[in-house]
């Protein structure tokens, strides 16, 4: 009813835009259509509607081409599940590595060796690759033969006297200068190793003479080892400087410290021109009585190797002869003095509380062996002294009391009366509670007992 006018021809291009290509009278419609207005279209209308036309065409083409592989699709489908083959029938596994697209040949991707964080294949060898110039952690210095060794830091001043310390307290209890040197080979004491003898010898010094021996022993044994002999020089510069306020907790240390120089320079520890340096250069009054105390023990001395015997021989390194020799010593200056004292310092000298049974043994044997009741009496009170101090322990007294009684046959083939004797002695020493009443009960007694005449039946008579 419409008109042939302009408006009407935009109404159906407008129209044919949403026009269902798929209709099948569209393609009737439209040439019908381009028939019946071609002739009253302008050049630009004409181009527009060709250019409409070609995208038509294009979508057509689209949609069929989704159409087929759907269809493809739904074929494969059928015939996988008569297939049990076929990779499209299996069901997708999480995590699998093989192509689901039926084009590969079933193997996983690189023969496994492939994927993120993985190295390889086993047994897979790599070859040595070659420094990269471009790297920035390229050295061209270090790509000769790399060495990797432990660094271990350098101790300074304050940890040095941490670290030295305890390792000197222990060699005081075992005596293992083997040992000292294994750990001073694991610390790094670099410009400060000197400091160590120094250290060493301080310490003794407020020690015992068992520690200053050991100190000596040690100083010697490090010496071409861990030490050089301008190391223990330096050393002892250092004390001789020190030498004032060491004196403040050990009165004695000049002559101390001059018998360690001489000892040193006998062990070959120091060189011998040590002294000669200090000729006349010495201010401090101290140190110049060390440097004379040792120049001293060195011309008494000229002839032996070594001063050995400068610190007396202490503690468990002496010879078991040697003790009973001091014990022996010790007793009879205390029978002739009588003083307790003066025995007590010389035991704890001797500094072997671990043999002090000896004392107590030689002491019962002089009592035996002695003539009349001095003895007796000055032995007990000895012994009650060193009991009532904890200087003589129980089983140190009940040790050397035992070794007696074992030995009590033997000492009556020289002392006919031993057995009386020495019950009234352990009778005296349970009054005075030296010893308890088992050990007196166990002391040995032979019985004095005979037979009397006939006339007495028989009867054995006390």
């Amino acid at each position: 009813s419409l008109s042939p006018c302009g408006h009407w021809k935009n109404w159906v291009l407008s129209f044919d835009d949403d026009v269902d290509m798929d209709h099948p009278y569209c393609d009737e419609d439209e040439a019908a259509l381009e028939a019946e207005v071609n002739g009253n279209w302008t050049p630009q209308e004409k181009a527009l509607h060709e250019a409409r036309l070609k995208a038509k065409a294009k979508r057509r083409v689209r949609k069929s081409s989704s159409r087929s592989e759907s269809l493809s699709e739904s074929l494969s489908g059928e015939l996988a599940d008569g297939d049990s083959h076929s990779p499209k029938g299996k069901v997708p596994v999480p995590n699998d590595r093989k192509s689901r697209t039926g084009k590969g040949r079933g193997l996983p991707k690189k023969g496994g060796a492939g994927g993120k964080g993985v190295w390889g294949a086993a047994g897979m060898v790599y070859e040595v690759e070659e420094p990269d110039v471009k790297d920035p952690n390229y050295d061209e210095i270090a790509q000769g033969d790399t060495v990797y060794a432990t660094v271990v830091p350098e101790l300074d001043e304050r940890e040095l006297e941490k670290t030295v310390n305890p390792i000197v307290q222990e060699y005081f209890e075992h005596g293992d200068t083997k040992e000292v040197q294994m750990l001073l080979r694991e610390l790094n004491l670099g410009h400060h190793k000197y400091e160590f003898s120094s250290l060493a010898v301080s310490l003794s010094l407020e020690g015992k003479a068992s520690h200053r021996e050991l100190t000596s022993r040690l100083l010697r044994d490090l010496v071409g080892k861990e030490l050089s002999e301008s190391d223990m020089a330096r050393a002892f510069d250092k004390i001789l400087k020190e030498l004032p306020d060491l004196m403040l907790d050990t009165p004695e240390a000049p002559q101390m410290l001059g018998q360690f120089i001489a000892r040193a320079i006998a062990d070959h520890a120091l060189p011998m021109a040590f002294l000669d340096r200090y000729k006349g250069k010495v201010d401090c009054d101290h140190a110049r009585a060390a440097l004379d105390r040792a120049a001293v023990l060195l011309s008494m001395k000229r002839e032996m190797v070594r001063l050995d015997n400068v610190w007396g021989v202490g503690g468990g390194l002496r010879p078991v002869k040697h003790l009973v020799k001091e014990m022996n010593l010790l007793l009879k200056e205390y029978l002739v003095s009588g003083e307790v004292k003066e025995a007590e310092r010389c035991l704890r000298d001797l500094e072997v509380p671990h043999f002090h049974h000896e004392l107590v043994y030689e002491a019962v044997v002089m009592v035996l062996e002695s003539k009349g009741d001095t003895a007796v009496k000055m032995m007990c009170k000895l012994l009650q002294a060193f009991w009532k101090i904890g200087l003589v322990t129980v089983d140190q007294m009940n040790r050397g009391f035992q070794r007696v009684y074992d030995e009590l046959p033997e000492i009556n083939l020289d002392v006919p009366h031993a057995h009386s004797i020495m019950e009234s002695f352990t009778d005296l020493c349970y009054q005075e509670s030296v010893i308890t009443k088992q050990l007196r009960d166990s002391c040995p007694s032979r019985g004095r007992k005979r037979f009397v005449s006939e006339g007495d039946g028989g009867l054995i008579k006390n």
